[in-house]
């Protein structure tokens, strides 16, 4: 879940100011946590209090979210979103956007199966982007990041990624001079996977997803939290985007890593 936040973090003073480019400082006092990030941190404990009961778990995700979306990165997030997390009675709209697969990295965690994983996945999901590219979205985040934890390698995940949900025909180096700024799932999160599957390392896939340009903070929050399931976060970038989070979000991170710890994959 932390490879998350940090991809959203480095890629915050991107996002209308892409670089195009791998070789970037990678954490100034010009970044900051987004939407992407708080989200995910909601879904995180949402998934902490429905564990034994995952009939509850949309629900709770709509209580957490609308939370900590009044209450943190006000400002960050879309007009339908904005809209929701203050409805009196907030109801699914529609939505293909990539908001769906970036905030879903707790449900590959917390899962005892991959079918568990794209269960809580969708319960999460739907109760807002109930468009089928959106639940695919965030289906395949979830089921890379399950794959990854099972010790998958990144070919191996490739493989199951084009057999379930996309086609992956395409590398960075071709896209990267086209590609603009796109919020779709169809038309991000196929670019996110393809920025860890291209990775040697976290940080990799981190640089690898902002260098893409477009939405830089939620391709990189994709990507990361794919590479946090196969390679880990470096002890020192976790330290180093700790000072960057609110209290009371660090305590879901802290409450959640002691619950489901962050063990990858086997990759080092």
């Amino acid at each position: 879940m932390l490879g998350a936040v940090i991809g959203d973090i480095v890629g915050s003073r991107f996002e209308w100011k892409n670089i195009k480019s791998k070789e970037f400082e990678l954490l100034t006092p010009s970044c900051r946590i987004t939407d992407d990030s708080v989200m995910t941190f909601a879904v995180a404990r949402a998934v902490l209090e429905c564990e034994k009961e995952r009939e509850r778990l949309g629900d709770a995700a709509v209580a957490a979210m609308r939370d900590f979306g009044r209450r943190f990165a006000r400002g960050c997030y879309g007009g339908r979103f904005s809209r929701w997390l203050v409805d009196e009675n907030p109801a699914p709209y529609g939505s293909f956007g990539n908001g769906a697969a970036m905030r879903v990295s707790a449900c590959a965690w917390a899962a005892n199966s991959l079918e568990d994983a794209l269960d809580m996945a969708r319960r999460v999901t739907m109760v807002t982007h109930d468009h089928p590219e959106g639940i695919r979205g965030a289906e395949a985040v979830t089921a890379a990041i399950w794959f990854a934890r099972q010790g998958e390698g990144p070919e191996e995940i490739r493989r199951r990624v084009e057999k379930g949900w996309y086609r992956l025909d395409f590398t960075l180096d071709e896209i990267r001079g086209s590609y603009s700024f796109n919020v779709s799932c169809q038309g991000s999160v196929p670019q996110a996977l393809e920025a860890f599957l291209e990775a040697a390392d976290f940080e990799d896939a981190v640089r690898n997803a902002v260098s893409l340009g477009g939405d830089s903070d939620t391709i990189a929050a994709m990507a990361g939290s794919i590479a946090e399931a196969c390679y880990g976060v470096p002890r020192s970038l976790r330290e180093r985007v700790m000072p960057f989070l609110p209290g009371e979000l660090r305590e879901v991170l802290e409450r959640f890593e002691a619950r489901f710890p962050p063990v990858p994959g086997g990759r080092s």
